[in-house]
């Protein structure tokens, strides 16, 4: 089982006063592991020194620009694969089955495709198997690092971090239907607005099946580039 799992759980959370003062103990879990290349750890305590120097109410606002704003960096994997498709209902009931088969449960509110929550799951697993599962949301994390890179963000170490661990390299076509969707400004609040708007959901014939499974639901489910919203 691999601590840095939920170092970097805790990385993305919610900025509070008690991650501040936790970011020594989750510096020491990612200098002791050394699963991370070097460069990434050094990233990595670039970011952990932000947060634990910086004033707690900026740090609580970039987090919600980034990740509560922007439907593109949402940290719950599912939005990036089934938006709001009724598929991601099915593939949460999926996820949370496989929580609960290794002793893990989650409150009523969480959802299970949050992936500080993931994390700390793969943070329970022998390292190997947590490879596993972790390396088929590859093409996910590589399109937010990407777009985190553009903004310049040090949250886009974390992600980096998270493909090393993968140790796979996500298809570039995967990757690259991922970023086709909007990536609208933060401070763009009409772009995000819109980008908000609830998808139509199809019922009956015609409507996507959910019979896949897991790997099928993170690698594939995505629509190829161009084509039509449901």
């Amino acid at each position: 089982m691999a601590k840095t799992f939920k170092a970097l759980s805790a990385l993305l959370a919610y900025p509070t006063p008690e991650i501040q003062q936790a970011t020594g103990e989750i510096s020491e879990v990612i200098e002791r592991e050394a699963l991370v290349p070097p460069r990434l750890r050094d990233q990595l305590q670039a970011l952990l020194l932000e947060i634990a120097s910086g004033d707690i109410y900026d740090l609580q606002e970039r987090y919600i620009l980034l990740f509560d704003r922007t439907r593109s960096l949402s940290l719950h994997l599912f939005e990036h694969v089934h938006g709001e498709s009724r598929d991601r209902g099915q593939a949460m009931i999926d996820l949370k089955a496989l929580y609960e088969q290794h002793g893990l449960a989650i409150g009523a509110s969480e959802l299970p495709d949050f992936l500080p929550l993931f994390l700390e799951f793969l943070s329970t697993l022998p390292f190997k198997e947590a490879q596993e599962h972790l390396a088929q949301t590859v093409h996910i994390l590589s399109a937010v690092a990407e777009r985190l890179r553009k903004r310049h963000s040090p949250y886009e170490a974390v992600f980096r971090a998270l493909t090393a661990l993968a140790a796979v390299t996500a298809r570039p076509e995967d990757v690259a239907n991922l970023l086709q969707e909007d990536d609208p400004d933060p401070n763009d609040l009409e772009a995000l607005d819109a980008a908000w708007l609830d998808e139509e959901v199809k019922f009956g014939p015609g409507a996507d099946n959910c019979k896949d499974g897991l790997v099928a639901r993170l690698r594939a489910a995505r629509r190829p580039a161009g084509a039509p919203r449901n």
